[in-house]
């Protein structure tokens, strides 16, 4: 069993989150790792995409933490090689950062994607410098299938470590406040 913050909790990404998404993704510096900010037309479109986004084959939530937005984490159909899997990805607000948001909120994104029963397989690809990332999916159970390029954003190659998630192996970690 894996025990996480209970002051965690997830919703499904809402219009009202337009400013959270600006915050994360529309700042040099939560986007260091990620090519930069992205231009405000850029955030307004993913705004969109996510609003619009068929939920049986994206799952994009708000982190909420005592009833305040904290952050996104969210899961895609996504092909690697061949085979369809799940990839997620996360980001949360520096005020909400290094006191276990982002595990918490990521175990419940996993938990979702589980019981979802589409795919047995979750992928990460942080950016070999992000070693908060790296970190956090060592920590989750996750393990490392080496370097690749990947696109992101579009139109740009990123250096990454390519971390998959078993989601029919045994838990192997606690996680407690």
């Amino acid at each position: 069993m894996t025990v996480v913050r209970r002051d965690v909790s997830l919703r499904a990404y809402e219009d009202r989150d337009l400013g959270l998404l600006r915050a994360l993704l529309g700042d040099s510096e939560m986007t260091r790792f990620l090519g930069g900010p992205e231009s405000d037309d850029a955030l307004l479109s993913r705004h969109a995409r996510y609003l619009s986004a068929d939920p049986a084959t994206n799952a994009i939530f708000t982190i909420v933490v005592d009833g305040l937005a904290a952050g996104w984490v969210g899961l895609w159909e996504s092909e690697w090689e061949g085979e369809m899997t799940w990839e997620c990805g996360w980001s949360v607000l520096p005020d909400f950062q290094r006191a276990g948001v982002a595990r918490a909120a990521a175990h419940l994104a996993l938990d979702d994607a589980a019981e979802r029963g589409r795919h047995r397989v979750v992928d990460a690809f942080p950016s070999v410098d992000n070693v908060a990332s790296n970190a956090l999916c060592s920590r989750l159970g996750f393990t490392s299938l080496g370097e690749v390029d990947v696109e992101y954003p579009k139109g740009r190659m990123m250096r990454a470590v390519h971390w998959r998630f078993d989601l029919e192996a045994p838990p192997t970690e606690v996680a407690c406040t």
